[in-house]
């Protein structure tokens, strides 16, 4: 099956369980955890993903973000989980704290339905205020689907998407 099928299914699911999906835990289980399987990743591998990922902010120990995606023993994904019917407005500052104390190049902040994707173009190690990218499991575009392949373990390349985020940054900036 390839991945455009595979996402497609994905959003079926979502939408069919989203009802009876009550808790953040429960969002994590049934959307997020998937939604990384379906990226390539071994969500049951904790040197591959990294779940309650340490984050220490200056004298503030042991704070934690929900997941940490590593390559060669390094995180270059932190995500960042909500409850599907949370709206992620409000949530920015929490993955951007997290994002400035790690070496991580992309952050996602994602209720399992939308997803939201940050990196640092402003400013390097200090994330964005704005996501570069948006993918929403409810209403896509195919076109969407092969953005969101980038960050497929298969393909996954910092640069591709760095490029990749300057011009879609650039287009939305336009057309605004």
């Amino acid at each position: 099956m390839d991945f455009k099928d595979q996402i497609k299914l994905l959003s079926q699911r979502v939408i069919k369980l989203k009802e009876n999906t009550q808790t953040e835990e429960a969002t994590k289980t049934a959307f997020i955890m998937p939604f990384l399987q379906t990226l390539g990743y071994d969500v049951f591998d904790p040197t591959e993903v990294v779940p309650e990922y340490t984050c220490d902010l200056g004298i503030k120990k042991g704070e934690k973000i929900d997941y940490a995606i590593h390559k060669d023993g390094q995180p270059i994904i932190l995500i960042e989980c909500k409850h599907w019917k949370e709206d992620l407005t409000s949530h920015n500052g929490q993955l951007f704290r997290y994002f400035h104390v790690s070496n991580a190049r992309f952050g996602i902040l994602t209720n399992g339905i939308i997803y939201r994707f940050y990196t640092d173009l402003v400013e390097k190690n200090k994330m964005d205020e704005k996501p570069f990218f948006e993918f929403n499991m409810e209403k896509y575009r195919e076109s969407q689907v092969d953005k969101l392949r980038e960050f497929h373990k298969s393909y996954f390349d910092v640069d591709t998407i760095l490029n990749t985020a300057s011009e879609l940054k650039f287009t939305n900036v336009i057309s605004m």
